[in-house]
């Protein structure tokens, strides 16, 4: 145990309905038979969410668990008044799937409302460049843990070469970054957690960024897989976190720093196409709605030797 974390344990769019979510608001989990409420939230990002988006819901939609939503905030560099129409109904979610990077979500009721949500028992899974968003929002950093940031934002947590979770405190090490986009080897850490239940202990990743040096809290993580960040790859030399969750209240957050679409990548964009990325990001979104997974590892599933994507 270090510093609360364990090893084990470690295509239409559409915007939601204006209504924000009453303060007696509960979290009810979905039944047997039920579909899981996805809300996926856009709107700003480095990456083009506009194409990944869809590819992301029609993705989930394809496994027959979930029922999928969006809510897509003002554009970048937006004015408080144009931010007055974002009310997106968590009470009509299970778990939010961000695809957001961008300034913290407005009016503050917004960011209350998700806090609640999350408290009460939602679920929140991040996805790639969301871990860069909301800078000086608390509540998301610290429901986060590692975050786009530089070395004077946080803690910083990587694996030694037996597979030990290491502290870096802040202003120590590097900050976040990382070197060319490559295919690499992504390391499960806790096969018997149900987001990584039958999975390869190891397994090729296709051509994607990884992230090294990520800041922040750094409290209560669990870290589920890494890759290892090559010094000729312009990296830290160990290994860093790839998957993670924390607990929030009652509620579960998850990060997956996998799935890189840059402009130019959109028409393929194969770090989101790779059938890894996405079983984890549809077993992730189960989970943290329900606390178990019955999405299963397909054949197709990527090996130590070979990369997979979606047609």
């Amino acid at each position: 145990m270090l510093g609360g974390m364990n090893m084990r344990r470690l295509l239409p769019l559409f915007l939601i309905a204006p209504v924000f979510v009453l303060a007696g608001f509960g979290i009810s989990k979905p039944g047997a038979g039920e579909k899981v409420r996805v809300l996926i939230i856009d709107g700003q990002n480095n990456h083009n969410w506009k194409d990944t988006t869809p590819f992301l819901k029609a993705q989930l939609e394809k496994t027959g668990r979930f029922e999928v939503a969006v809510a897509t905030t003002p554009p970048r560099g937006a004015k408080p008044e144009d931010w007055a129409g974002f009310k997106p109904d968590f009470g009509a979610c299970d778990v939010v799937l961000s695809n957001y990077n961008g300034p913290k979500w407005e009016p503050a009721a917004v960011r209350e409302a998700f806090e609640k949500f999350l408290a009460d028992g939602g679920g929140l899974v991040n996805v790639h460049a969301a871990n860069n968003a909301h800078k000086g929002w608390d509540g998301f950093e610290k429901a986060t843990g590692l975050l786009w940031r530089g070395n004077a934002d946080g803690a910083r947590l990587y694996l030694d070469q037996v597979g030990k979770v290491m502290r870096m405190e802040k202003g120590e090490g590097p900050g976040a970054g990382h070197g060319p986009q490559h295919e690499y080897l992504v390391k499960i850490r806790d096969g018997e957690h149900p987001i990584t239940k039958g999975l390869p202990t190891e397994w090729l990743h296709t051509k994607d960024e990884l992230y090294h040096g990520q800041r922040g809290p750094a409290e209560d993580m669990e870290i589920l897989a890494t890759a290892l960040s090559a010094k000729d790859k312009r990296g830290t030399g160990v290994h860093e976190p790839m998957l993670w969750w924390i607990p929030v209240g009652k509620g579960k957050a998850v990060t997956n720093v996998l799935g890189h679409v840059g402009g130019g990548d959109v028409p393929h964009m194969p770090a989101m196409k790779c059938v890894g990325f996405l079983t984890l990001t549809a077993r992730a979104c189960e989970w943290a709605a329900t606390g178990e997974v019955t999405i299963p590892v397909l054949d197709n599933f990527p090996t130590k030797d070979k990369v997979s994507l979606v047609e």
